[in-house]
């Protein structure tokens, strides 16, 4: 699964925020859910949960369709 960066923007309402998530191997065999938010230019709030397997990772990274739905959209960089 390649990184996924969303963004949400609406000037009217002073929002400006971005949602980041990819899933990665770790060192002891497992994998990670790797989650990061927060407002544009900021560091963001990062958070890892680790799973046995890929497929439960990735199951869990179901959030783009759900970020979609609050108005994020994919980021030119992808």
């Amino acid at each position: 699964m390649a990184p996924v960066t969303l963004q949400r923007r609406d000037a009217a309402k002073n929002v400006s925020r971005f949602y980041r998530f990819d899933v990665q191997p770790d060192l002891f065999g497992q994998w990670s859910l790797i989650r990061e938010w927060g407002r544009i230019g900021s560091a963001g709030t990062l958070l890892v949960r680790t799973f046995p397997t890929q497929t439960e990772a990735e199951a869990a990274a179901r959030l783009r369709r759900l970020k979609e739905r609050k108005g994020y959209r994919l980021t030119a960089e992808q």
